[in-house]
């Protein structure tokens, strides 16, 4: 088994329990189409990295065996016992409820292969679902069983993530009407954007577990790895097929959106905001994508994108140190490189 096979089979062991819980943890409900607009992109599929990062962590500072039958218990360091699984599903609830409102603004038909939610069902269905998502992770992450005190900070943190959350999409329609931005601008846009649900990830399970000492600097690796993901995500939207990547590839350059890789060529002097014709993402052609890429490449703008994750990558690993030195944390040293070597 390879080291990228072997990461993949430990995200796929926590996978299937993340989608056990999530049918228990967010069970279907009156009215039942709203409930079923909120669980859809939930049963669409998904890698669940994000409750995988928090669920290693956790197993990293309690020392827990995944495949104890006990899993859904940790042992916290005042010696009481948590769930940590229900708060990665909080995690997971969160990530889809953005996915849902991200599409609804970007006008978007497909995700993970399906139509999207607002596409589904409709409109105001989707927005309620999105909403009704929210509300479910914040209801979940109150049945941790941890300390109040743990359990006001655990709230508090998934309170100011969501805030950052909803501050890098407006950074980032913000950008689409912009002309050039800065490396540094980009990069503060995609921490607040994607990041800090992966440092929230990353580092919940140090405060509901009670390791204090741990919080920082797990929340530090999960920003750097978070940046890290966004970048291979924008090198993806380009070098995949579209029927891999699960949307039409080249999407972002339709779109005009910012990336790491357009802020780049921009400097090279490329007329990024003419790279393609095509109006709609159902009028570009795999052609003009490609010519685009071509350029992109001349230029080094495709190479620069991947340099930058390799260092946040390398960063974010230094930060585990932290953890004691066992599977788990093996694990998340490999899925730092797993998530910018990753093809889709």
């Amino acid at each position: 088994m390879t080291g990228q096979q072997a990461v993949e089979a430990a995200i796929e062991r926590r996978r299937s329990v993340v989608n056990d819980a999530i049918d228990e943890d967010l069970p279907l409900d009156r009215p039942e189409r709203l409930y079923e607009a909120s669980r859809y992109l939930l049963k669409a599929g998904g890698k669940r990295l994000r409750p995988t990062i928090l669920l290693l962590a956790a197993e990293s500072l309690a020392d827990v065996d995944p495949l104890s039958a006990e899993y859904r218990r940790f042992p916290a360091a005042d010696g009481t016992e948590v769930d940590v699984l229900t708060a990665a599903v909080s995690i997971e609830i969160i990530q889809s409820f953005t996915l849902i409102h991200d599409d609804i603004m970007d006008d978007d038909d497909m995700r993970r292969g399906v139509p999207a939610v607002h596409r589904e069902y409709d409109l105001s269905t989707a927005i309620l679902a999105g909403d009704t998502l929210y509300s479910k992770a914040f209801e979940n992450m109150l049945e941790t069983g941890t300390s109040p005190q743990r359990s006001v900070r655990a709230l508090s943190e998934l309170a100011t993530t969501c805030t950052e959350i909803c501050e890098g999409q407006s950074l980032d329609i913000e950008f689409e009407k912009r002309g050039a931005i800065t490396p540094d601008e980009y990069l503060e846009m995609v921490e607040l954007k994607t990041a800090v649900l992966y440092a929230a990830a990353a580092s919940m399970p140090a405060v509901v577990l009670g390791y204090d000492d741990a919080v920082e600097p797990l929340h530090s690796y999960g920003l750097d790895i978070g940046r890290a993901f966004q970048i291979q995500d924008d090198v993806l939207d380009l070098t995949t097929p579209t029927e891999q990547l699960g949307k039409q590839r080249g999407s972002d350059l339709v779109e005009g959106k910012q990336t790491i890789i357009t802020v780049h060529a921009r400097d090279q002097g490329v007329d990024v905001d003419n790279l393609v014709s095509a109006d709609s993402v159902e009028a570009v052609t795999e052609a003009e994508i490609d010519e685009a890429v071509s350029k992109l490449e001349a230029v080094g703008s495709i190479d620069y994108a991947r340099e930058r994750a390799r260092e946040l990558v390398a960063s974010g690993k230094s930060h585990l140190d932290v953890l004691p030195n066992n599977e788990a944390h093996e694990t998340l040293d490999s899925i730092a490189d797993y998530l910018i070597e990753r093809e889709y």
